[in-house]
């Protein structure tokens, strides 16, 4: 087969259509209006012109041109003398055709005005009328507007053509129902996405690779007489790389991969979902062997019955049920794999979970501290960086960091050195890029008075002093008073990467956020409200506590914890209100004894939070090395606490 060469000449793939026409037709009378004329146009006048003229004898006729305008016919030796006279409007006057035009009103008070003036006019002037037609010209002008309405219908009737003003992927208004899918194929290597390209998530990998050999080597699957699993749910949190990992399937496997979004289903129109369903598959098994990725698919797929008082006849549980159907239906999808990602497994219905649907059902989890460094090393490959940079120290500067939050960082520390000028990108600009994202934008020139400051310096002190004297709480990395967002201080840390959690940490942690409050009313003798957000995490840490893990011994080892998310549309709650009364109280103990807590510890190391609060008014800013010096090396400690004992308010003068 003789390839055939393509012409590179610009005006070989011109090809004439109507817009051409159109175009030379809109030049023309464009040209004719602006260039035709070239001669002389006659002067604008009024009655009391033109009877002068008249009575001196200058005046050959006047037409009066459709009972309103009329035209001024002046003898050759006035023209003659009007055009001889330099630097006047007469001198432009043309020769040919009439000089002077006018309006009138009425024809009989003109007629009466033109006879006094004919009656001592020395020459005798000739009045005619006449009705004008309309030219072609302006016939065009007064079609003009229903050709423009004629070419804007037939430009909107294209969009619906190509689905741009609301059709379907593959056809005009009528095709309304066709899957809007995009197709990575294999053919373009520029799009072409493989597991090199997805840095972490090896567990995923490992899991999701069974698919990617089955597409590869699919008979030996066949001989054994094993089934491919039909699909594969992602399930994780947002900007782990879902997405991303289905392209990589695809790529892997070396098959065309079919995308689309739950929403794409979701349509005004009745039935339409269900339609996009059916031509998805008809798509994807033509070009079977290939992989079908169904993006955030709880927007079909909550669970059917979950709108109280609405019918079972909603075109999203229509969708749905189609989607169930062709998934394991009586029709056969022999070579069409399905992937499907969302942050919601919880909500999704009990039909579309089961196996011969999604068999599998992939944890695409937040990631660790060593795939953490994979996603640095991938981000940091356009980057700048200052030789060295650790990172190691990157990696563990990010915990709870997903694969888009590492993205964001890398790319918000490249902002922060160009905009201080840096020929490189440092360890510094990758810390306030973290410290940016985290607590949000400095707001050095909020107004704040030297009393609020004060006791904001010992606020976020009593933080840093508890977190670093309690065993069960994070570590601390840095304490600022310098406002970020919302917040008028932050102190950050650095918590333990551990799957569980154990009550003595989880109480150690409860008093250091309480630890803030606590300060303040030891040093000050007052409250603030500068410790909502504190007191909000500690209430609702603790009501799980009681409620959720069963942590606490007057209730007892009981979960009111509803995973399946049924009780989101329950009314009353799964437990009496005597349960809810010793739940309350129960909550009230345990944050009152975390609070006695954090009084004890303050109380002990009192002059090492001072010192604290005092070196973070001077510099703002208090890292790891400053607390240790202050405080020692941090071993942790547990100390009694005494529940009866409330130490004295102490108010600095300054304050």
């Amino acid at each position: 087969m003789v390839k055939k060469k393509k012409n590179n000449n610009i005006f070989y793939n011109l090809r004439p259509n109507m817009m051409w026409l159109w175009t030379v037709v809109f030049l023309a009378i464009m040209g004719f209006a602006l260039f035709g004329e070239g001669a002389p146009s006659p002067l604008k006048s009024d009655w009391g012109e033109v009877e002068q003229l008249i009575v001196e004898g200058k005046v050959k006729g006047i037409e009066v041109v459709n009972r309103d305008q009329a035209m001024v016919y002046l003898t050759d030796e006035a023209v003659e003398a009007m055009r001889a006279t330099e630097g006047t409007r007469y001198s432009d006057v043309p020769q040919q055709g009439h000089q002077l035009e006018f309006q009138i009103g009425s024809v009989d008070t003109f007629r009466q005005d033109f006879d006094k003036a004919t009656a001592v006019s020395p020459t005798a002037v000739r009045l005619t009328y006449d009705n004008h037609r309309q030219g072609w010209v302006d016939t065009l002008l007064n079609w003009l507007p229903w050709v423009f309405f004629i070419v804007i219908w037939i430009v909107i009737m294209r969009g619906f053509g190509r689905g741009g003003a609301g059709g379907g992927a593959g056809g005009g208004i009528m095709n309304v129902g066709k899957a809007r899918t995009q197709e990575f194929d294999k053919k373009d290597p520029n799009r072409k996405v493989t597991f090199k390209d997805v840095a972490g998530l090896e567990e995923a990998k490992v899991e999701i690779m069974e698919i990617v050999d089955f597409l590869k080597n699919a008979d030996k699957y066949r001989e054994l007489g094993a089934k491919i699993p039909k699909g594969a749910l992602l399930v994780g949190p947002p900007g782990t790389g879902k997405t991303l990992l289905a392209k990589a399937v695809a790529g892997e496997a070396n098959v065309p991969f079919l995308s689309i979004s739950g929403s794409d289903f979701v349509e005004m129109f009745v039935g339409v979902g269900a339609s996009r369903v059916r031509d998805l598959f008809e798509q994807a098994k033509q070009k079977a062997p290939c992989i079908v990725f169904i993006d955030e698919i709880d927007a079909i797929g909550r669970a059917r019955g979950r709108n109280a008082g609405f019918s079972g006849n909603d075109e999203r549980e229509n969708t749905l049920n189609q989607l169930l159907t062709e998934m394991d239906g009586f029709q056969t999808n022999a070579g069409v794999i399905v992937l499907a990602a969302t942050n919601r497994a919880d909500i999704l219905d009990k039909a579309l979970m089961r196996a011969g649907r999604f068999d599998r059902q992939i944890e695409v989890g937040l990631p660790e501290i060593h795939e953490r460094k994979q996603i640095f090393d991938v981000h940091l490959r356009k980057l700048k960086l200052d030789p060295d940079l650790d990172r190691d120290f990157l990696a563990k500067q990010t915990p709870g960091f997903s694969g888009a939050d590492i993205a964001n960082v890398c790319n918000e520390a490249a902002l922060i050195a160009a905009r201080h000028n840096k020929k490189f990108v440092g360890k510094e600009d990758f810390l306030a890029a973290v410290d940016r994202i985290i607590g949000g934008l400095e707001k050095k020139n909020k107004v704040i008075t030297p009393a609020e400051k004060r006791t904001i310096a010992f606020h976020e002190a009593g933080h840093a002093t508890v977190s670093w004297l309690l065993k069960g709480a994070s570590p601390l990395v840095k304490v600022t008073i310098i406002p970020r967002g919302k917040a008028l201080g932050a102190a950050w840390y650095l918590p333990e990467e551990r799957q569980i959690t154990t009550k003595e940490q989880w109480l150690d942690e409860i008093a250091a956020t309480l630890a803030g409050r606590v300060s303040e009313q030891i040093f000050f003798g007052h409250l603030s409200t500068g410790a909502l957000n504190d007191l909000e995490r500690v209430t609702k840490q603790v009501y799980a506590m009681v409620a959720y893990y069963g942590m606490s011994e007057k209730v007892g080892t009981i979960s009111y914890y509803d995973s399946t998310g049924q009780s989101d549309m329950a009314f009353t709650k799964p437990y009496s209100e005597r349960t809810a009364q010793q739940i309350d109280d129960e909550v009230k103990a345990i944050i009152s004894e975390a609070y006695h807590r954090a009084e004890a510890v303050i109380a002990a190391h009192r002059e090492g939070l001072v010192t604290l609060a005092e070196l973070l008014l001077e510099r703002e800013v208090v890292f790891t090395e400053d607390v240790e010096r202050i405080f020692g090396k941090r071993d942790g400690i547990t100390p009694e606490v005494e529940p009866d004992r409330k130490p004295e308010a102490d108010i600095p003068a300054e304050a």
